[in-house]
């Protein structure tokens, strides 16, 4: 779960805008330290708005990874002129969230489109054989994904159902970049061994 941020009940909008301006500042400046600070004073507020267009707490927070992500990333090109920090931020916020929503639409979409096309076929001309082998390949697969160590498992599980990048996955555990491209290398093929096993023996026995 996301932390709680400093108690500000008190603090009036102008002090808020302050805090995070000069945390912003910071930021600019290569203080790792100011990010945190950022997220204590502003997580509450953009985590709010993160789940009001989400509707799910989890993905909620992976929207403010990817908000805080950013912010480190482009904090040099925010200019206060025009704007302030809360709306620059909370604009990121409501993009990230946005772009999340449609990632998931897309891929519900694309899930119902191959489960339609496979009862279309299915029901059109029934194959029992096709459909036992069909059954067994997703079953190996389940199998061969809970036999990858989890840190593999989870690099993979968020390069192919997040759809996300390296660099967003490096970025959203804290790892670095080479090392979670390492995992999910040594995960494929780990995967491509479990699922087409070396048939050495049956070539020697011929």
């Amino acid at each position: 779960m996301l932390g709680r941020g400093r108690p500000n009940s008190g603090d009036s909008g102008s002090e808020r805008e302050n805090c995070w301006r000069d945390c912003v500042r910071d930021i600019r400046a290569g203080n790792a330290d100011a990010l945190g600070r950022l997220y204590d004073a502003s997580a509450p507020a953009l985590f709010g708005i993160a789940f009001r267009i989400t509707k799910n707490s989890a993905d909620a927070e992976e929207v403010l990874l990817e908000v805080y992500e950013q912010v480190w990333r482009t904090a040099n090109t925010f200019d206060p002129a025009r704007g302030s920090t809360g709306r620059w931020l909370m604009l990121l916020t409501r993009s990230r969230a946005v772009d999340r929503l449609r990632t998931l639409s897309r891929r519900r979409q694309y899930e119902y489109s191959a489960l339609a096309e496979q009862a279309e076929l299915t029901s059109s001309e029934p194959l029992p054989d096709e459909a036992s082998m069909l059954s067994q390949q997703q079953s190996a697969m389940r199998q061969a994904l809970y036999t990858l160590p989890p840190e593999q498992r989870k690099a993979l599980e968020l390069a192919f159902f997040s759809e996300l990048t390296h660099v967003e996955i490096a970025a959203a555990l804290g790892i670095p970049l080479g090392t979670i491209k390492a995992r999910v290398r040594m995960a494929m093929d780990k995967l491509r061994v479990a699922l087409h096993p070396p048939t050495t023996n049956a070539r020697s026995a011929k």
